[in-house]
Parts: structure tokens; C-alpha cells; sequence
């Protein structure tokens, strides 16, 4: 049987009720509650919502998406992408452009503004990671991204 704390097994723990700090759902879920609010500090700094980020890295890396493929790269719902890129076109990060080939599909382009903004927020976003890790004992960096993305993974299939 799976081991969820020193000694016990997960079925002893469902017996016994699961504490929020021996629960990987609570403290995913918590660790992402600070983050966002460390990041939501930082991008705010600088004129920017934390939920732009997503849709900046996808951009950043990739100019000229549609919506669709944006809420695909970024792993963002459509109706919230919608409403995301409404805000950022009204804030100056975004301009919407129809598409030469395809006179249904609009493109997705970055504005002059969220260009300068790429190395402010990219600078801020690696030094939270880095703050966020620094006191890791128990595995390095590297081996906590991997288990993130096992994680992820196997959430993923469901």
C-alpha cells in the first residue's frame, strides 16, 4: 500500500482523515494560491494581470495564433481565453488582426508595449522560481519539476 507520511498508509489515512498538509491535492493547490500571489505582486509592478502570462509565454513564443490555438498552448478555456484577450486588447498587449488566407480566423499579435515587457517579466517570473526553490532539502530543483510533470501527467489522462 502506498505511503502517504512516515509510517502510515493511504488507507490508514482515509480512516483517520487526511490533514491538509499530508494531502498533495491541498498543497498543490496551496503552493499555486502563493505562487499566483508572489507572481500577481510582480506582474502588477509592472501593469500586468498574472492571468496575461500564460497567454504572453504562448506569444512570446509563437506571434500570430489564433484563440483556439492559443487556449490550446496556453491550457486555457475558451470562454476564459474570450474574456483574457478582450482585457489584454484593452490594456495595450495585444492586436487582433483577421487572417490573410482565412477571412474567418483573427490572429492574435503583440503590441510594441508587451515586447518591452518580456524581459521585466521574464526576469521576475525566474527569480520567484528561484525563491520558491531555495530552500529545498529534500530534492533538487530539477527531480521537484520532473515529479510536477509526472503529476501533471498522470492528472492529465483522467
Amino acid at each position: 500500500m502506498p505511503k502517504v507520511a512516515a509510517g502510515r498508509s493511504a488507507h490508514s489515512a482515509a480512516k483517520k482523515g487526511l490533514k491538509p498538509a499530508e494531502s498533495f491535492g491541498y498543497m498543490v493547490n496551496y503552493l499555486a494560491r502563493l505562487y499566483a500571489r508572489a507572481m500577481g505582486r510582480e506582474m502588477a509592478r509592472h501593469g500586468v494581470q498574472v492571468g496575461y502570462v500564460p497567454v504572453l509565454l504562448a506569444l512570446w513564443d509563437a506571434e500570430g495564433q489564433t484563440q483556439s490555438e492559443l487556449a490550446i498552448r496556453a491550457r486555457i478555456e475558451q470562454p476564459t481565453m474570450a474574456a483574457t484577450l478582450t482585457r489584454m486588447e484593452r490594456d495595450g498587449l495585444i492586436h487582433r488582426k483577421r487572417d490573410l488566407h482565412d477571412r474567418r480566423a483573427t490572429r492574435i499579435t503583440l503590441t510594441a508595449k508587451a515586447h518591452r515587457l518580456r524581459e521585466p517579466l521574464t526576469v521576475a517570473g525566474r527569480t520567484i522560481n528561484v525563491r520558491s526553490v531555495a530552500l529545498l532539502k529534500a530534492v533538487s530543483p530539477a527531480q521537484f519539476l520532473a515529479a510536477l510533470h509526472e503529476v501533471a501527467a498522470a492528472l492529465a489522462r483522467d
